[in-house]
């Protein structure tokens, strides 16, 4: 009898029908359709005008409706309804597409006419490494899935093969096994503007005697061709994003005597051995979002009698050639290089110290950055107002996991380089930043990262700053998990039982985490909560978006995340698509918000 009951429930509960739209949508129907069924272009118009914060006229509002009748009814003819209008379920459909109605602008709307160092960029760290630090497979592949997901910035360790003949690239004195430079390079050639049509920027962690540098100077100028950019004089000034469209830029430090290694021992600046200690504020990362390799964190293992806790960036710690005649093939090499990198000697005042006539890109780890953040804060936001500012992960993250990006950003960084196989909340706030600006992987720095006021001031990252403008974020609804996932994914005997988390990623005063009411055994759940947040740096601040589903007697299960740009978010009523856990779009699953500013 109780398994008859069992089934008899599990039948009921399962029952899935389409969401119909719900009392605030009925609300905005009505008070926009004179007739109260249907809804006329001119009505269309004046919601999107009032409601959306959108400029167009009738024409434009009669174009969109009929896009969208036609995509909905597929071979819906053009004049059935003369003019055409939409129904109530129309409408909710409308709402509910995040191709007619999405949360950020798609295409490309900031000026790119300013030079590179006026840009934060999408950087990849290690790009060719598929998992760990320590053991995974070097590859092509990772570098491909970077550049289609509109990463400008690709890092290569290049060391020589054993025989000493050849290039591989890999992660030194580890046991990642390696792949060859010029397999890289051609993935990149071919890959390189998929995404995006702004700059390639190859950084490349140098181990390489003289003569094989010269043949990677071969390897690049056989490859990219045209496409290779460097210019005929050492920089004063970079070139802008417009500038460079479609051409490949290689930045890495100019030739240096070859050094073999550094007899084993760690850089004191790395010798940090213990957990991270950087949980996010949202708490642990939702079950299996961290990559399969995660549990290979050995930390202070040694590896081939080495401990490897290595700087990544020991290459730039060396000795810069005074002269272009120091090494044989050292000439040719070093005209390629359009970014130079380095480390100059005399501590962080001189790192920090801006050239007139002279750019550079500094490189620093993340708990550099952070030491130097609580002493000269201003300092590294001057520094990057015209040079190159990059930030890696400390040489601990052996799981290939990921830092707080915000406190790059908010010190004008550009390069932010981030483990894109590291998959976390971390990784989903970079997803997250680089979807502003049409996601071509460059995005202007505000206006207050690179003012200057009449007394020569910066912005302070430390300082606190009033609230400049609040968002007001509602949570309507949210649907597609019943297309997505099987019935029995969340639970075994009843529908799911979700919630939503909103918050925002900026300056420590404007971070915040909120969270809807659970609403029991329901695939469309309707919320309708409101929440607000006060910012007093908007620029720079990001909304996360998180859905759980409840469970009472373990771990909350996952069902989809966003992060959106706040200065980019669209006023108005709009279908926000949620991403899994490695950031790739949801075929179905979308919430239904709303974003206003007051």
């Amino acid at each position: 009898m109780g398994s008859y009951r069992m089934c008899l429930c599990f039948t009921r509960k399962f029952k899935v029908t389409e969401a119909e739209p719900p009392s605030f949508v009925k609300d905005s129907f009505s008070l926009y359709s004179q007739d109260g069924s249907s809804m006329s272009p001119s009505e269309l118009r004046l919601f999107l005008q009032e409601v959306q914060g959108w400029q167009g006229s009738d024409s434009d509002a009669l174009s969109i409706l009929d896009q969208f009748l036609r995509q909905r009814h597929h071979h819906f003819p053009r004049f059935t309804r003369t003019p055409p209008t939409l129904t109530l379920d129309d409408f909710h459909h409308l709402l509910f597409s995040p191709d007619f109605n999405p949360p950020i602008e798609s295409q490309v709307h900031q000026d790119m006419r300013s030079p590179l160092s006026h840009y934060f960029i999408f950087t990849g760290h290690n790009s060719y490494l598929t998992g760990n630090q320590l053991s995974s497979d070097c590859s092509d592949v990772p570098i491909i899935k970077a550049l289609q997901r509109g990463v400008r910035v690709i890092e290569l360790d290049i060391w020589p093969n054993p025989s000493k003949d050849d290039i591989h690239v890999l992660h030194g004195r580890t046991l990642t096994t390696p792949v060859e430079l010029v397999k890289c390079l051609r993935s990149i050639k071919e890959y390189a503007f998929h995404a995006s049509p702004y700059p390639v920027i190859i950084t490349l962690e140098d181990h390489l005697t003289a003569d094989l540098q010269e043949k990677v100077a071969q390897m690049l100028t056989q490859t990219f061709g045209d496409l290779l950019y460097y210019p005929e004089a050492e920089l004063k000034e970079f070139p802008s994003p417009e500038e460079l469209k479609y051409r490949v830029l290689i930045s890495t430090k100019p030739p240096k005597e070859y050094l073999e290694a550094k007899n084993g021992k760690p850089d004191s600046s790395l010798s940090q051995k213990g957990k991270d200690s950087d949980e996010d504020v949202w708490g642990r990362e939702p079950t299996s979002a961290i990559t399969a390799d995660s549990t290979d964190q050995r930390e202070g293992e040694k590896v081939d009698g080495e401990t490897n806790e290595t700087n990544e960036d020991d290459a730039e710690e060396r000795d810069e050639c005074e002269t272009e005649l120091c090494l044989p093939g050292g000439p040719i090499y070093k005209r390629l290089i359009t970014i130079h990198a380095g480390k100059p000697k005399g501590g962080l005042e001189m790192a920090l110290k801006v050239e007139v006539d002279k750019v550079r890109r500094l490189s620093l780890s993340e708990q550099e950055l952070k030491k130097a953040a609580e002493s000269h804060s201003i300092e590294i936001v001057r520094f990057t107002q015209k040079n190159f500012l990059r930030i890696y992960p400390k040489g601990t993250r052996f799981n290939s996991s990921n830092y707080k990006p915000l406190v790059g950003w908010l010190h004008g960084a550009q390069m932010v380089a981030f483990n894109m196989q590291g998959y976390g909340r971390y990784l989903w706030l970079m997803h997250g930043m680089f979807r502003a600006n049409g996601g071509c992987g460059y995005i202007k720095k505000p206006d207050l990262l690179m003012n200057v006021g009449p007394d020569g001031n910066v912005f302070d990252p430390k300082a606190k700053y009033l609230v400049k403008k609040t968002l007001k974020v509602t949570v309507y609804m949210g649907d597609g998990w019943h297309l997505d996932f099987k019935q029995t994914h969340f639970d075994l005997y009843s529908p799911p039982d979700f919630y939503t988390r909103v918050g925002i990623a900026g300056v420590p005063a404007d971070t915040l985490t909120k969270e809807t009411k659970k609403i029991e055994d329901n695939w469309t759940p309707v919320w309708n909560e409101v929440f607000t947040f006060p910012l007093t740096v908007p620029e720079l601040a990001l909304l996360r978006v998180e859905v759980h589903e409840y469970d009472m007697t373990e771990k909350d299960d996952f069902a989809g995340q966003t992060c959106l740009p706040v200065w980019e978010l669209k006023q108005g009523i709009r279908a926000v698509p949620l991403f899994d856990r490695k950031g790739d779009k949801m075929d179905s699953v979308r919430l239904l918000m709303r974003f206003e500013f007051v």
